[in-house]
């Protein structure tokens, strides 16, 4: 994966929540505790700093970029990046975007051998890609659950982030209902619901 399907899973995100009327910005995002403003700025936290990860000559010498981490409220997700609630929701995906590019082209400029640290275990430029479409995918269902606009992403994105963070799970009815199962999201027929789930972001061996 690279910075190409960052860029999609981002312009998925931003077309799915164009228009959602400011209040229902400040209700719950679907089963998780944070509201929809919340989990969207977790987003936009996960992808600044899986990008800034990549801006280290040595990224596996820190284990973290020591940025300061707060939250608005005990409940709330504890991020280095915060929307100004000024600029409404359209100024919040306006962020989201910018950390979504500043990912792409973080991971499109890294070295192929690159490793930097994340709490599942180190991964390459590629599986940071991968990681951000994940996030960048079910946080979105999140924040549409309860809205009467869910979309659905392109088969192809759920396709390759299952093919790359979870190659422990068989891809049953679509990619992308296989990821929201992967994700703790969902259950199906032939699956209960996860309660307890991760990816595996290792650098797939390579020929």
């Amino acid at each position: 994966m690279s910075g190409k399907h960052v860029r999609q899973a981002v312009a998925h995100c931003l077309d799915a929540l164009e228009g959602v009327p400011a209040a229902q910005w400040y209700d719950r995002a679907g089963d998780l505790e944070w509201t929809r403003w919340e989990t969207l700025e977790h987003l936009a936290d996960d992808l600044l700093t899986y990008a800034l990860r990549f801006g280290l000559a040595k990224p596996m010498g820190v284990a973290r970029v020591p940025l300061r981490v707060t939250s608005d409220r005990p409940e709330g997700p504890a991020n280095v990046i915060f929307g100004d609630h000024e600029a409404g929701p359209e100024g919040l995906m306006t962020i989201v975007e910018a950390c979504g590019g500043l990912l792409a082209a973080a991971v499109d400029t890294a070295p192929a051998t690159t490793l930097a640290p994340h709490v599942f275990g180190a991964s390459d430029a590629e599986g940071f890609a991968a990681m951000g479409v994940v996030e960048t995918l079910v946080h979105t269902h999140d924040i549409t659950q309860g809205l009467d606009r869910v979309r659905e992403p392109a088969q192809e994105l759920s396709e390759r982030a299952l093919a790359r963070l979870f190659p422990d799970v068989a891809v049953l009815d679509t990619p992308w209902s296989t990821l929201l199962w992967a994700t703790g999201r969902i259950e199906t027929p032939d699956r209960p619901r996860r309660t307890d789930w991760r990816w595996y972001g290792a650098p797939h061996s390579r020929s």
